[in-house]
Order: C-alpha cells, then sequence, then structure tokens
C-alpha cells in the first residue's frame, strides 16, 4: 500500500485545495421567472411554478379516481377539464368531463 513519505505543508494543501480549476464556476443562466419571480435556470420550468402545477394535477386526478372508482376503470378516450363559468365546446365531443369549482389558474391553458 502507498504511504505519504513526507508531510505536506499548509501552504501546499491551501494552494491544492483552492486551485482556481477545482472552483465551482460561476452560473450565468440564472434568470427570473416571468410568471412568479422567482430565480430559475434558463430553460427549465420554475420549481414554484412546477410545485403548483403538480398540485392542481393531483387535484384533477383525485377527481378522477373519484368518478371512476379506482384506476383499473378508466376509459380509453381523452379527459376535459372545465372550470368555473366554462362550457364544453364541440372539441369535447366524447371526451370524459371533470369540472373544477374554481376559476382557471393563469398558467393553466384551456386546450
Amino acid at each position: 500500500m502507498a504511504a505519504p513519505k513526507k508531510r505536506r505543508s499548509i501552504e501546499v494543501n491551501r494552494c491544492r485545495r483552492r486551485n482556481p480549476d477545482r472552483l465551482i464556476p460561476v452560473k450565468r443562466n440564472i434568470d427570473v421567472c416571468p410568471e412568479c419571480g422567482n430565480l430559475k435556470l434558463k430553460h427549465v420550468l420554475c420549481g414554484h411554478c412546477y410545485a403548483k402545477v403538480k398540485a392542481e394535477t393531483q387535484q384533477i386526478r383525485k377527481e378522477i379516481g373519484k368518478k371512476e372508482g379506482g384506476p383499473f376503470n378508466a376509459p380509453t378516450f381523452e379527459t376535459a377539464v372545465l372550470y368555473d363559468g366554462e362550457k364544453p365546446t364541440e372539441k369535447d365531443e366524447g371526451k370524459r368531463i371533470i369540472e373544477r369549482a374554481r376559476k382557471r389558474p393563469s398558467w393553466f391553458l384551456q386546450n
């Protein structure tokens, strides 16, 4: 087994540890989220906005589960989500309709 023959001095240790090649690079691709104002990486979904989307999706899935009675009873057709004040369109014909008793969030687009 290899073992050191001489002790490294404090100066040598510090020079080795603080070498500019080993420093963490400064990130220059940080931007402000246009929706919520939190900091995020460019071309990456904001973590705060993602949490809101995830919570809304979980609520929609719970309502789908209540309507169908379980994951194995799911039909093979699409789902349309309608919020307060919205009516089904001709595109929603033949789709399963889930109604939410709240206002549509600004980030949740209607297709």
